[in-house]
């Protein structure tokens, strides 16, 4: 229930502290003077769009701040929970609009999005305007009303997710089975390819292992001649290999005088050196003795590698990218072989789309068709209370002949009314004038109302296009209402002000240069002095007073 309303600065409010209790509050004011302000500022606080002009000429900013008793309403309290936003048993919107359009929402201290201000929002307060007639007219607006009076909205948008998905699969069962030929001839000459490198049983790093051994076989005579002339430089039994002079060398240096340092480390070097040369000897001896020519071996390689130069030309790779070559094939190959897998799956999918579909569908339009006969009843009793008695209003709902899922369920839903004895009923457009649209907007908006589990209800100036008698009655059933709950109603009609159990009146001051709108709560004798003031204008008379207080005593 909203317990407090705070404004600032917003369009010609200065500063404005409202409490506002539970029960039916009527809000009165002269035209003009802004007896919507208060609504629309609450609005602002629960998410409406932002403009400008909503900034009080002058000031740098706008705010809006109001604070809700959430004591007894567990889903809002979840929801808040669910967000690390509950502080207690209250919660407060505050909205700050500046001068260069910038906006800024909070809950409970912390910035929210306007999504979140207005999913919050319409757990706490529901407002019906004087504008929902025109809806009226639209048969998207009969199929919501009806499955919120049948309390099969959920189910309704259910539905239609299921819808969404049935149509989303179709769409793409299309294009693969368009694609389908396509695919087929992809299909085959990947399969060719893959198979074709797949024969080849190419092994990743392959090429450059081959090109390397085909290298020393391909060197193989020269290799053995070189090292065998090596050999003979090194180590041949005559007086002419590097060993035999090495000997000479290091004999012909023995004979000098053995401790010149200079002598002594040049016959060091000279034994390394013969060492060192012994040792190139015995691994060019190794190296001859385990060698292996194998021209087999070299006309095998040459003939592996000219099978993969052919591919990798044939593929407009090198040879060393055609393993990955390989690989991309054979996988592109799977993704488009999986493509019938899809069909399958998605034909599958459409399969069990279309029997949830009727499954549900089937349960709404059972709802439906239960609430319709009801809704039906009560709208026309209600509509023969405010000034159509001869009125009656019949929900029709017509199956689709369509054998296929369809958005909103298996029914088409339109209302239709009746204004004149023995008239049948016909479409809404076709029949009401502007005044009997309204009060059957205004009847099932209080219908609606009676059944909402919304703590706080508003009213503004739904009672348009009604007089005398039916204003009384439309006031007793807001009042009704009112009791079991919080009730704001902006009103021109002292038949429905007087049913309040207080009253806010709205006025223009004019300060300086300025004007501002004012909010006052009336006392009893200021009360009967509004109804009297909307009963008889601006010459008010000790006989249209009475009038007022007898209305008002008359509800008390």
């Amino acid at each position: 229930m909203l317990i407090h309303l705070s404004i600032s600065n917003f369009a010609i409010v200065d500063t404005l502290e409202l409490d506002i209790p539970s029960g039916m509050t009527v809000i009165t004011g002269e035209t003009g003077a802004g007896k919507s302000i208060m609504l629309d500022a609450l609005g602002l606080a629960l998410g409406d769009r932002a403009e400008v002009d909503m900034v009080r000429a002058g000031a740098d900013k706008a705010e809006v701040i109001a604070t809700f008793d959430i004591q007894h309403l567990a889903d809002a309290q979840k929801w808040l929970a669910d967000h690390d936003l509950l502080i207690g048993n209250e919660c407060i919107f505050r909205r700050v609009v500046t001068r260069e359009g910038r906006s800024r929402g909070y809950i409970n201290g912390t910035p929210s999005t306007l999504q979140q201000l207005r999913i919050l929002g319409d757990m706490l307060i529901d407002i019906h305007s004087q504008h929902e007639h025109q809806s009226l007219l639209k048969k998207d607006t009969h199929r919501k009303l009806l499955d919120a009076f049948a309390e099969t909205a959920a189910l309704s948008e259910n539905v239609h997710q299921i819808y969404q998905r049935w149509k989303q699969c179709n769409t793409k069962l299309n294009i693969l089975s368009q694609q389908h030929d396509e695919v087929a001839d992809k299909v085959q000459l990947l399969s060719y390819q893959v198979h074709e490198l797949q024969l080849l049983d190419l092994n990743e790093g392959e090429v450059e292992t081959l090109e390397k051994e085909q290298k020393v076989l391909a060197n193989a005579e020269s290799s053995m001649h070189y090292c065998q002339q090596a050999l003979t430089l090194c180590s041949d039994s005559d007086n002419s290999s590097i060993l035999h002079h090495l000997n000479i060398t290091q004999h012909a240096l023995n004979k000098i005088q053995p401790d010149n340092p200079f002598i002594n480390d040049a016959l060091q070097l000279l034994a390394s050196a013969q060492i060192q040369v012994e040792e190139a000897v015995a691994e060019l001896n190794r190296f001859t003795d385990h060698f292996d020519a194998d021209p087999e071996r070299l006309q095998e390689i040459e003939q592996r590698l000219s099978a993969i130069y052919d591919l990798a030309r044939k593929h407009r790779v090198s040879p060393e990218e055609l393993y990955m070559k390989q690989q991309a094939l054979e996988k592109s190959l799977q993704a488009l072989e999986s493509s019938d897998d899809s069909l399958e799956a998605l034909t599958h999918e459409i399969a069990q789309l279309e029997k949830d579909y009727v499954s549900k569908a089937k349960k709404l339009s059972k709802h439906r068709e239960k609430s319709a006969k009801t809704l039906s009843q009560t709208v026309s009793e209600q509509i023969q209370q405010i000034g159509m008695p001869n009125g009656y209003f019949q929900v029709q709902l017509t199956h689709l002949p369509t054998q296929t899922p369809e958005p909103f369920g298996m029914e088409d839903i339109e209302f239709l009314v009746s204004t004149n004895p023995g008239q049948p009923a016909k479409p809404l457009q076709k029949v009401a004038s502007g005044g009997e649209l309204s009060r059957i907007s205004l009847a099932i908006q209080v219908i609606a109302a009676q059944l909402s589990t919304t703590p706080t209800l508003v009213f503004d100036e739904v009672d348009v296009g009604i007089s005398g008698g039916v204003a009384e009655t439309v006031g007793q059933l807001l009042r009704k209402i009112g009791s079991k709950g919080q009730v704001l109603c902006v009103t021109h009609l002292p038949q429905v002000a007087s049913q309040g159990h207080q009253h806010f009146f709205v006025h223009k001051q004019v300060k300086a240069d300025s004007t501002q709108t004012n909010i006052t709560t009336l006392n009893p004798e200021e009360k009967v002095a509004e109804i009297a003031r909307l009963l008889g204008g601006l010459n008010i008379t000790e006989h249209t007073l009475a009038h007022a207080k007898e209305m008002i005593t008359a509800v008390e």
